[in-house]
């Protein structure tokens, strides 16, 4: 069930259902890994297990932060900073405003 909440800040609701897919791998060296992903996408779940099972290795953790971590966190702040600068396009000064009087 997916929760939402009335004005952003509000009393909580139940907005809806939602699948989930979820994946565990165990690497031969024993790490375990966990990946959910929402929807049911299985190949990217197992994908995120396996990036959670590799990172727990000390001698893969630096190429998965790397090569996988890395470039995500890069595009996720990208994607903010867009949005960001879409917002502030769109921004009023209301202080400017003359109320026309007379």
């Amino acid at each position: 069930m997916i929760r939402g909440r009335i004005g952003g800040d509000g009393a909580p609701f139940n907005l809806g259902e939602a699948s989930v897919c979820r994946a565990a791998v165990r690497l031969a060296s024993g790490e375990l890994g966990f990946g959910y992903v929402l929807g049911r996408d299985g190949e990217k779940a197992r994908l995120v297990a396996l990036c959670d099972a590799l990172i727990q290795n000390p001698g893969f953790k630096a190429e998965v932060e790397q090569n996988i971590i890395a470039p995500l966190r890069r595009e996720l702040e990208d994607a903010r900073s867009r949005q960001a600068a879409e917002t502030a396009a769109t921004r009023v000064d209301f202080y400017t405003l003359v109320r026309g009087e007379g």
